[in-house]
């Protein structure tokens, strides 16, 4: 289940891995690394900054296939190691704004009920529904990583 509202973006999806490997792909920058940005879309080491510590800084810089680049900056904010993770993130890193993404992990039948929001202040519509297909396909990505 994913979905847009006024204030951000919603994603429920389930992962066939216990909570312990999704968080592990979150938190382990060579993991983040793989899935941030899905395929076709690098995360080299050498621009990546990503220890989940809470009050840690994070950074990272995506190259995307056309050769431009984003560059990503937030905090952690709280890490429950195979249950719970909040950070915040800008694609504008000297902008001191920042979204914040909770994401909870729950056992499920399956492995794992992933619940993930993203705020998305001063989007438009438009802009909240592409921010969810994005994050949609990341976990595309996500999901190559973790084990069955």
């Amino acid at each position: 289940m994913s979905g847009t509202t006024a204030s951000g973006i919603e994603i429920q999806r389930e992962f066939q891995a216990a909570p312990t490997s999704v968080f592990t792909a979150w938190t382990t920058s060579s993991s983040f690394a793989h899935w941030f940005g899905g395929s076709g879309v690098s995360v080299p080491q050498e621009h990546l900054d990503y220890v989940a510590e809470v009050g840690r800084d994070w950074r990272a810089q995506m190259e995307l296939p056309d050769g431009s680049r984003i560059d990503w900056a937030g905090e952690f904010v709280e890490v429950t190691p195979g249950a719970r993770l909040v950070l915040t993130i800008t694609d504008q890193p000297d902008s001191p704004a920042r979204a914040v993404i909770t994401v909870d992990l729950l056992s499920s039948e399956a492995g794992t009920l992933m619940k993930f929001t993203q705020e998305t202040p001063g989007f438009d519509a438009e802009q909240r529904e592409n921010v969810l297909h994005g994050w949609e396909s990341f976990f595309d990505a996500m999901e190559t990583l973790l084990p069955r």
